[in-house]
């Protein structure tokens, strides 16, 4: 689906949209009112959290990548700070409350259809909660780094390998 098959109709006047060269990019644009659509981008937050040489992977229970394992993560949601998204996400998915210490890396690319335009990737330090899947994960483990399952996403071993190599 592209951008401009994300909306069909004015939000002001309900005319349907027509596409028209605007500000050096093909948009959906309102020929009653003028209105032109600006597609904003998906943003989302990813926490990098270790134990004794480990890292903390859920394994999905929804497409895409689903039965395989990534970190927890999640969508920022309008309005909220990607900090309080990183911990809000860290909870639903795995029960434990986190502090973010870092950040380690912001990529741009959407890696499958659903996914985010932007991905914020901060590390973090548990501090409470109790180890447990929920959300849209069904397990929740600590897996050595030589020793990593299956994962959902590429983006996953580069962020792994990125902070692998900022730690030494």
């Amino acid at each position: 689906m592209g951008l401009s098959d994300e909306i069909r109709y004015c939000i002001r006047c309900g005319t349907g949209l027509t596409t028209q060269d605007c500000f050096g990019k093909q948009r959906p644009v309102c020929p009653a009112c003028g209105w032109i659509y600006f597609s904003d981008p998906k943003v989302a937050v990813a926490v990098l959290i270790t134990r004794d040489h480990q890292v903390l992977l859920g394994r999905r229970v929804n497409e895409p990548g689903r039965g395989c394992w990534t970190l927890p993560a999640g969508f920022v949601d309008a309005g909220e700070d990607p900090l309080e998204a990183a911990r809000r996400e860290c909870f639903e998915e795995t029960g434990l409350e986190v502090n973010v210490i870092g950040l380690v890396d912001v990529l741009f690319g959407q890696e499958h259809e659903k996914g985010a335009h932007i991905l914020i990737v901060y590390e973090a330090q548990i501090c409470g909660g109790e180890l447990k899947a929920g959300d849209d994960l069904d397990a929740v483990d600590f897996f050595a780094l030589d020793h990593l399952p299956l994962m959902a996403f590429s983006t996953t071993p580069k962020i792994l390998q990125k902070w692998q190599t900022k730690s030494c």
